[in-house]
């Protein structure tokens, strides 16, 4: 909350955001972390994370497996241990 929200009297920040897809025009809410790096540019313990639903889960493991990136997939909610933002949401 800032003080925006106060003086316009707003009840508090938003909701939560639910965690969606990383697969393009996916909305869909996400289930899986397909977890991955790029050995070129990343050191071999970094993982990046990509979301997934059910219905794109192999779409996307097939993508990274094919360019060699792909490391595993885990359950969303499970501790990756990573630090790394879902991709569309990386710094």
């Amino acid at each position: 909350m800032n003080i925006f929200d106060l003086a316009a009297g707003t009840p508090g920040p938003p909701p939560a955001a639910v965690a969606m897809c990383s697969r393009k025009a996916c909305r869909s809410e996400a289930s899986w972390q397909l977890l991955w790096n790029n050995p070129k540019i990343h050191t071999p313990e970094r993982r990046k994370i990509w979301l997934a639903c059910g219905e794109h889960r192999d779409w996307l493991e097939d993508y990274l497996q094919t360019r060699g990136l792909w490391k595993e997939t885990v359950p969303l909610g499970t501790d990756a241990g990573t630090g790394s933002a879902p991709r569309g949401q990386e710094g």
